[in-house]
């Protein structure tokens, strides 16, 4: 990933209680060898202990390195306590992988010397926190990248930045400089461990580099990789090899001739840097993991491993356990996503904005990884559960788009990453559980991750984070200066109904500052964030410093609040019906209890009204807007909130009275009231920018805005030539949210218009498409001559048809389209998508262009 795509200086203080370095250590004790896995004839990673198959599953994380360093440093965070925080939430997850490629431009010189300097020195330290976390880690020694994303390069002196991604995998003088490197690294000797990375046996093997970009002949490439492998065998090491072969596909018959044990891949099935959360269903996107490498006979009996994954910027917790089931039934044994955010840093998820994964600030997300790494080590190798939806309940898990949810749920561990009505299998067995929300065993009206852990028969151990909020676009443009999830501390109210609690036991903090106490009546008490020992006995044997798993009973670590001041999170409906009233939400944060908010509206037509907003939930508040002021137009209206002396209104974050004759401020939300047989617009080109085209039309005869015979109206141009595979072009929009305020009439709309003509001499086959929430299509084609017409098309004559999958997944030899295998009947309630794609002529001569302009597209009644 990484390239692919000013500071502050106030520390966030941070409240924690950390391992020190007597602390969980039984797996160096007990490891004998410095090899504990091996790759057997058939391509099976195994423990040598007992011949058993290995599974590995967990994150890769930055901050001995490159901006991971920087960022933590600019907020007077030390990276060892960073690291050791941020270890702590890794162990807390349950993970057991850690991968990250080494920033060797930054350790060491032009000819591969290692410079034993503070990244390297950090890099030992977390090497030596994960090992006492039992965390296994594969090594990437090699990364070619700069040091700046997404800041500018420094001028480091390793023989990356001499010769570049390209130069290193062809140049013989770059050649020399990676072997020379490879034998210094692997002989170093990690100062907190004692031992070099090969005598580790906590590193379980080495990926020889990161995303190779191979050009030179094959030969070549493969003696360069023979080359690198045996510089690292050099060393004594005797594990495990890796090569990337995914990331230059047309170089795989090379790669796999080379004389390594495994070959890895990645996963970026939603695309990446959107600059935006991604709407919609995406579990078509994960359905499957394609390796098209079988056919070549070196590439069979090899292992398999994952170095980075993620579902880019999607928001919702429902996405990685259906990515780690495809993982298995390809085949895959080790899989890291990337990349989890320091705590440091994550209330403005400045690192990788197309990213954003941390305990803290996205405690859904990261309970979905937790029971994704369930799902990587109990779903069976290469198990096939069928596709989506079908797949969308498997083994002992569940996901859902329309929950946004991922669910585990056994005898001994119920975990859930959102509010779910599912029932334990068998509350009375329960060892384990964790989860975001409310279930019916734990009633909870916070929204951080909280954990339960059996130490002892009536003794539970309770870890509470505190709440997260989501207050801007975390996937946009990011800033150091821009916070996008807001932490609260604040007691909130839980009930645990566990039969072995009953309905009377005592809380006791055990974290170190927290003298927090309390009494269970009927099983409800209230708690704040920190950790606890839930006990319905008087006394429990269970101390403070007690080691359950690779966790002390004492520890906790969670963040202040970057900021407290107020601040309204709000998004207007673009379009509601007449006559019909619609409620008006809100997220509001950095108050009161005491605070008022009120929204005021106006129909542009003297209709004036001010409204209460009422409390809904955790800082939610909503307000009905009164049916008078809906006649069809235009409502505009303003969000105010007033906390003591202070006033502020929304939108602009204006402070002051708004009330006062010299409040001059008169931005406003609006949303439009339809006419009652008005069209519904699904797509107009002179104001929707939110679309995903495929290929990549980005240049300027390919994808164009211009202008129409009507004043202020634009028109999309697409125009493609020369097609990859796919000899397709066109682009999606999510519509959902153009749907929503006009529900109660979607049933009556019977017709799709839309407005198109074709750059091509002879009509076009254009298809349009709808697609659900279901991820069902529904499509038909239209004949679009080269004149501008408003074609018509009946929605009941829309048929089931595959979807493209966008944003293209990557790699790009992943499925390019999808299609339901047990599609339900269309309904227009159901849409989410709009498709609009045009599939050149396969006999097309080469460097013909094919094209279509699209002024709107809308629904109508008659």
């Amino acid at each position: 990933m990484k390239n692919r795509y000013k500071t502050l200086t106030l520390a966030t203080l941070l409240s924690c209680s950390l391992l020190g370095p007597a602390s969980v250590t039984a797996q160096t004790k007990t490891d004998k060898g410095t090899d504990l896995v091996y790759v057997d004839k058939q391509g099976i990673l195994r423990w040598k202990k007992n011949n058993q198959e290995a599974t590995f599953f967990g994150v890769n994380y930055t901050v001995p390195f490159a901006y991971g360093y920087r960022s933590v440093k600019a907020r007077n965070v030390s990276p060892e306590q960073a690291i050791d925080q941020d270890v702590y939430h890794l162990a807390r997850l349950g993970l057991d992988a850690f991968r990250v490629h080494v920033w060797d431009t930054e350790i060491t010189d032009t000819l591969g010397n290692l410079q034993n300097n503070e990244h390297l020195r950090l890099f030992d330290y977390l090497v030596f926190k994960l090992k006492e976390r039992n965390i296994r880690i594969m090594l990437t020694p090699i990364a070619f990248w700069g040091n700046g994303y997404p800041e500018k390069d420094e001028n480091t002196p390793g023989f990356s930045r001499l010769y570049g991604k390209q130069k290193a995998l062809v140049n013989e003088h770059a050649f020399k400089a990676q072997e020379n490197y490879l034998k210094q690294f692997l002989n170093h000797v990690n100062p907190y461990t004692k031992q070099t990375y090969g005598a580790d046996p906590n590193i379980i093997g080495a990926e020889v580099n990161n995303e190779p970009h191979h050009s030179s002949p094959k030969a070549r490439t493969t003696e360069y990789v023979n080359r690198m492998t045996a510089a690292i065998r050099a060393t004594g090491w005797n594990k495990p090899v890796f090569y990337n072969i995914s990331e230059s596909p047309t170089y795989a018959d090379a790669v796999a001739k080379a004389q390594v044990d495994g070959f890895s891949f990645q996963w970026y099935p939603t695309g990446l840097v959107a600059n935006r959360t991604l709407q919609g269903n995406y579990l078509p996107n994960v359905d499957r993991y394609h390796i098209p490498f079988d056919t070549i006979p070196e590439f069979k009996n090899k292992a398999l491993m994952v170095y980075e994954f993620d579902a880019g910027d999607v928001l919702g917790s429902y996405m990685y356990p259906a990515m780690a089931r495809s993982f298995r039934g390809a085949g895959f044994q080790w899989a890291t996503q990337f990349a989890y955010d320091p705590l440091a840093t994550a209330y403005g998820n400045t690192e990788y904005q197309t990213h954003y994964l941390n305990l803290a600030y996205t405690p859904s997300k990261a309970i979905s990884l937790m029971i994704a790494s369930k799902v990587f080590h109990q779903v069976p190798l290469r198990k096939n559960y069928g596709s989506y939806p079908a797949d969308s309940v498997f083994d002992a898990f569940r996901v859902s788009y329309k929950e946004s949810l991922s669910e585990m749920n056994t005898p001994q561990a119920f975990l859930y990453s959102n509010t779910t009505r599912t029932k334990p299998v068998n509350a009375a067995k329960l060892t384990q559980v964790a989860g975001v929300g409310s279930s019916p065993v734990v009633q909870y009206s916070g929204s951080g991750a909280y954990f339960l852990d059996k130490l002892e028969k009536g003794v539970w151990r309770l870890e509470v984070m505190p709440d997260a909020l989501h207050i801007r676009d975390p996937f946009a443009k990011a800033s150091p200066n821009k916070e996008v999830t807001r932490i609260q501390w604040q007691n909130q109210s839980m009930q645990i109904t566990l039969p072995e609690l009953g309905e009377t036991f005592t809380i006791t903090a055990v974290n170190e500052g927290n003298s927090y106490s309390a009494t269970a009546k009927d099983a409800s008490f209230q708690v704040q964030p920190g950790a606890y020992l839930l006990t319905k006995k008087a006394k429990s044997g269970v101390k403070r410093e007690a080691a359950f798993g690779n966790l002390l009973v004492k520890e906790f670590v969670a963040p202040q609040p970057f900021d407290t001041k107020l601040f309204v999170s709000h998004q207007p409906l673009k379009e509601v019906s007449a006559g019909r009233s619609f409620p008006i939400t809100a997220q509001v944060v950095g108050i009161s209890p005491n605070a008022k908010v009120q929204v005021q509206l106006n129909n542009q037509a003297a209709g004036y009204k001010t409204v209460p907003m009422e409390k809904s939930g955790a800082n939610q508040y909503k307000a009905e807007v009164p049916v008078e002021l809906l006649s069809p137009g235009l409502v505009n209206y303003r969000i105010m909130v007033q906390d003591g002396n202070q006033h502020v209104t929304y939108p602009g974050e204006y402070e002051g009275d708004p009330w006062a004759w010299d409040y001059y401020q008169n931005e406003a939300y609006q949303t439009f009231v339809a006419a009652e047989n008005g069209a519904l617009s699904l797509f107009n080109a002179t104001t929707d920018r939110s679309i995903f085209v495929f290929p990549n039309l980005w240049k300027a005869d390919e994808r164009q805005l211009i202008a129409a015979s009507e004043p202020g109206q634009l028109i999309l141009k697409l125009s493609a030539k020369d097609l990859p595979t796919e000899k397709t072009f066109g682009f999606q929009q999510f519509i959902g949210d153009k749907l929503k305020g006009r529900e109660t009439e979607l049933a009556d709309f019977k017709k799709l218009v839309i407005r198109i003509r074709s750059g091509n001499a002879t009509p076009a086959p254009v298809k349009v498409s709808l697609i659900t929430a279901n991820a069902s299509a529904f499509a038909t084609t239209v004949n679009v001559g080269n004149t501008f017409k408003d074609i018509e098309i009946p929605l009941n004559a829309l048929k089931p048809a595959a979807m493209i999958l966008l944003p293209r997944p990557y790699p790009g030899f992943q499925p390019f389209s999808f299609q339901s295998a047990k599609p339900e009947a269309f309904s227009l309630q159901q849409a989410e998508k709009l498709e609009i794609s045009l599939s050149q002529d396969a006999k097309a001569a080469a460097g013909q262009v094919s094209s279509f302009e699209v002024e709107a597209v809308w629904l109508e009644k008659k």
